[in-house]
């Protein structure tokens, strides 16, 4: 499983136009899931989300959680993540996971993240989605499960 995640002052995303999902100040998470992916590897990547100290407290310090600032979550679903560019020019997909599984498993995310944060906001699985934000910092993170 993999996640962007980046630091936000602002972000949406619209389908067709209409906006499904809109945050301020929090993080815009990019989620990939691949073949081998379970509940709880996704357990892991939400506890590792939702407590990384990615804020700035007084002082300066990337010091603050999610939970500290008031900040909330836009979750986004992603296969691309899982392309795999080593042959050619044409990026293949087959590291992702089965759309059906990996639907389950981002509907999944989504639920664990409402229990820790107020505000989750989410886009639509396979959907052509178009996404806006405003980068603080920028401030971008990669968390793969192959690396917790």
């Amino acid at each position: 499983m993999k996640f962007v995640i980046q630091r936000v002052l602002e972000s949406a995303v619209k389908v067709d136009g209409e906006t499904i999902g809109e945050i301020g100040k929090g993080l815009v998470v990019l989620i990939g899931v691949g073949r081998e992916d379970t509940k709880e590897i996704a357990d892991k990547m939400v506890k590792k989300l939702v407590g990384m100290r990615i804020f700035e407290d007084e002082n300066g310090k990337t010091n603050l959680s999610l939970a500290d600032v008031d900040g909330s979550l836009l979750l986004i679903s992603q296969f691309t993540l899982y392309a795999n560019c080593k042959k050619g020019n044409r990026p293949s997909f087959i590291e992702a996971g089965d759309p059906k599984e990996a639907r389950r498993l981002y509907e999944y995310i989504i639920d664990a993240c409402k229990s820790h944060i107020p505000v989750v906001e989410r886009g639509e699985f396979g959907a052509d989605m178009k996404v806006s934000l405003i980068n603080d910092g920028p401030f971008t993170i990669v968390l793969d499960s192959q690396d917790l």
